[in-house]
């Protein structure tokens, strides 16, 4: 298959995500050429938890994890099937939509902004830039397919349209307004019902590397291509989550924060709610197939799945390390500052979180999103913006 670029459709159709070629091996990803431009008339819609590291300083990162995944699944559930691009962030997240869908797009930004100032007391900045905005501004949104596995495809995006975009957001520039309180989006399929993923290695980096403006390139693709890598040796990293599948938890993890994705007073569903988990805690304790669904099988397309490395103008990456190589990565990324390469942020904790939007427990197009247990890549940030 030909997975290099191609000139940005004419056509503003929804279906143009869904014909780009896909990408793998992740490492592809440095190359340029396997990015394409989106259309002219294509939106952005961004999201972003405002003062999120107060609400992680005091212990709420998982619910800050739900309301940042919240905006992808409420998304998917009114497109249906169709395919489309998006980013998780941790404490926030992106997508693209084409012209024809910009309506239905701020409509699921505002009720998601309503959600989670009703169930979590946040307040959700959300906003929608045109990708011609951007590109009078000077930058560009060029995007990519990789594929994580055999079922499940992530956007990766380049051109720097998109931390522009997140920057003119922050500003108050492009706005959305919040739907009226008490709106309440389709959240069907957003779970967080895993306990914590503790470090095998040692410790659970966050880290986050993008490119010094009009740095070089050249070196920036060289230095990402030296911490891929680093990051791939199995004697001292690996992904946060353990082949062949997570621990099995309490049936209740996290319950209180997943009945909010509920109608708040609704006793039948949070019941139903109730009823459901701990049914599949003893489906995944037994390890049967019951009907189409196979938990083994379930489990090794949740390792498959999972969004634990990505490219948003810039590398994210959550990893299982030992101390040491975090150590090694820090000092080559500290030397890539000095030469005015790179620009970087990480903070290291002792577990990971993860997110999970499961549209049928029988498909095996589930998503799986994986941040920091302490802060993870909200705290990475923070650090990235100190070091400037």
């Amino acid at each position: 298959m030909d997975t290099g670029g191609q000139e940005a459709d004419t056509q503003n159709d929804a279906g143009f995500y869904a014909r780009l070629p896909v990408v793998a091996p992740f490492s592809r990803l440095t190359d340029p050429d396997v990015y394409t431009p989106l259309p002219e008339g294509w939106v952005l819609g961004l999201s972003d938890i405002v003062n999120s590291t107060a609400a992680i300083a005091a212990g709420r990162y998982k619910e800050v994890n739900t309301a940042a995944a919240s905006l992808i699944a409420a998304l998917s559930n009114r497109l249906g099937d169709q395919d489309f691009p998006f980013v998780f962030g941790g404490d926030g997240a992106s997508f693209a939509v084409p012209p024809e869908q910009s309506d239905l797009a701020r409509d699921v930004l505002a009720a998601v902004a309503a959600w989670a100032g009703d169930s979590f007391g946040f307040t959700l900045r959300v906003a929608m830039v045109p990708v011609s905005e951007i590109r009078a501004a000077g930058y560009d949104v060029r995007i990519a397919r990789f594929a994580a596995s055999h079922d499940v495809t992530y956007a990766m995006f380049s051109g720097g349209g998109l931390s522009f975009a997140e920057r003119r957001m922050k500003e108050g520039a492009f706005a959305v307004q919040p739907a009226p309180p008490g709106t309440l989006p389709d959240l069907t399929g957003l779970s967080c019902g895993f306990d914590e993923l503790r470090s095998e290695k040692g410790i659970i980096l966050s880290l986050i590397v993008i490119p010094v403006p009009n740095g070089d390139q050249t070196a920036f693709i060289r230095l990402i291509a030296d911490v891929l890598s680093l990051a791939d040796n199995p004697k001292e990293a690996r992904r946060p989550l353990p082949e062949g599948g997570l621990p099995l938890a309490n049936p209740f993890q996290g319950f209180s924060i997943e009945s909010k994705i509920l109608k708040r007073g609704n006793l039948a569903a949070k019941a139903k709610l109730a009823a459901y988990r701990l049914l599949a805690f003893i489906i995944f304790k037994l390890g049967r197939r019951i009907g189409r669904f196979d938990p083994v099988r379930y489990q090794d397309q949740l390792v498959e799945n999972t969004d634990f490395r990505k490219f948003d103008d810039g590398l994210r990456m959550t990893l299982d390390c030992t101390p040491n190589l975090a150590d090694r990565l820090e000092g080559l990324l500290s030397q890539a500052r000095l030469q005015g390469i790179a620009r970087f942020g990480l903070h290291r904790q002792q577990s990971a979180l993860m997110t999970c939007f499961v549209p049928s427990p029988t498909r095996s197009d589930h998503v799986h999103f994986v941040d920091g247990a302490m802060g993870g890549y909200a705290m990475a940030a923070q650090a990235l913006k100190a070091a400037v």
